[in-house]
C-alpha cells in the first residue's frame, strides 16, 4: 500500500496541483457568492433534486430519473433568470481592477482626506436635523445610466452644497446624489429599487433604492433616515444600519484611500474646522 501511495505521489505533476488549486478557489468563490445572496435556499433545493436523481438512477427508476433530470434543467434556468442582478454583480467583481477607482488615484491624498471630512460632516448634519439623504459614491462601475435620470451639476463637494441639495424645499431634494471622485456629479437621480423582502418592513423607498443600486453596481451608498436620523450604508447588496460617524469615516477612507499611511494628515484636516467647505 505504501508503494502504491508513493507511486501516486510521484505521478502528481505541478500542473495537477495548479489545476486542483484553481478549481478549489472557484468552488470557494461560488459557494461564498451563494451564501451572500438569495440563491442559497434554491441551491439547496437543486442539490436535493440532484441527490434524488442519482438515487433513482442507481435503483433504475427510469420515469422518476427522467422527471428529476428535467427539473434540474429548469432549476438552473431559474437561477439565471431570478438571480440576474446577483450574477451580474459577481461577474462585475471578477472584472474589476480593484476597489478604488482610477479617478481617485490621480488625486492628492490631502484632497481625498478633505472629501471624506466633508462627507462625514454633511452626514452628521443630516442625522442631527433628521434630513433624509441618499448619496452614491461611484467606484469601478460607471453610473452613467443612473446619472441620465437626474440633473448633472458637477460641483465641488461641500457641506453647504449637499445641505442645499437635500433641503426639503429644494427642487433636487428627491432622489440621490451621485458622487464621482471628489465632486457631486449629479442630483435628483432615480435608483433601482430592490425587490428583496428581508431588508426590513419598516424601511422606505430611500433604503430600498440604496440597496437596489448596490445590487447592480459596486457603488457605496450612504442613506440617512428622515424619520430617525439613523445612518445606513449599502454595498454589494448588503445594508448596514445604525452606523456611527467614526465607522462611516473609516469606511469612506477605505474607499478613497485603501492603504492609509498617514492618519495624522486627516487629523490635521479635522482640526481645520468641522464646518469647513
Amino acid at each position: 500500500m505504501l508503494e502504491n501511495l508513493t507511486g501516486l505521489m510521484m505521478s502528481i505533476k505541478i500542473t495537477d496541483i495548479l489545476d486542483i488549486g484553481i478549481v478549489a478557489y472557484l468552488l470557494y468563490r461560488v459557494f461564498g457568492f451563494i451564501q451572500e445572496t438569495r440563491a442559497q435556499q434554491l441551491f439547496r433545493g437543486i442539490l436535493l433534486i440532484v441527490g434524488f436523481s442519482l438515487v433513482s438512477e442507481l435503483l433504475n427508476l427510469s420515469l422518476l430519473n427522467w422527471l428529476l433530470t428535467r427539473l434540474i434543467t429548469v432549476g438552473l434556468l431559474a437561477v439565471v433568470v431570478l438571480f440576474q442582478p446577483e450574477i451580474r454583480r459577481g461577474l462585475e467583481q471578477i472584472g474589476r481592477r480593484g476597489v478604488i477607482s482610477s479617478q481617485f488615484r490621480d488625486l492628492g491624498k490631502e484632497e481625498l482626506y478633505a472629501t471624506v471630512h466633508k462627507l462625514v460632516d454633511a452626514v452628521d448634519d443630516f442625522s442631527s436635523t433628521r434630513t433624509g439623504a441618499l448619496m452614491a459614491i461611484e467606484c469601478e462601475t460607471m453610473l452613467n445610466d443612473i446619472i441620465e435620470t437626474g440633473v448633472v451639476i458637477d460641483a465641488e463637494i461641500s457641506v453647504r452644497l449637499l445641505g442645499n441639495l437635500f433641503y426639503e424645499g429644494s427642487p433636487l431634494h428627491d432622489g440621490a446624489v451621485i458622487i464621482r471622485g471628489i465632486r457631486a456629479y449629479a442630483a435628483s437621480c432615480v435608483l433601482p429599487l430592490t425587490d428583496r423582502s428581508n431588508i426590513g418592513k419598516n424601511l422606505g423607498t430611500r433604503h430600498r433604492a440604496g440597496v437596489g443600486l448596490s445590487e447592480v453596481s459596486d457603488a457605496f451608498v450612504i442613506i440617512v433616515s428622515e424619520e430617525t436620523g439613523a445612518i445606513s450604508v449599502a454595498r454589494n447588496g448588503t445594508l448596514r444600519r445604525f452606523l456611527d460617524l467614526k465607522t462611516l469615516e473609516k469606511m469612506l477612507l477605505d474607499i478613497y484611500i485603501p492603504s492609509v499611511e498617514n492618519q495624522n494628515l486627516f487629523s490635521r484636516i479635522l482640526k481645520g474646522g468641522k464646518k469647513n467647505g
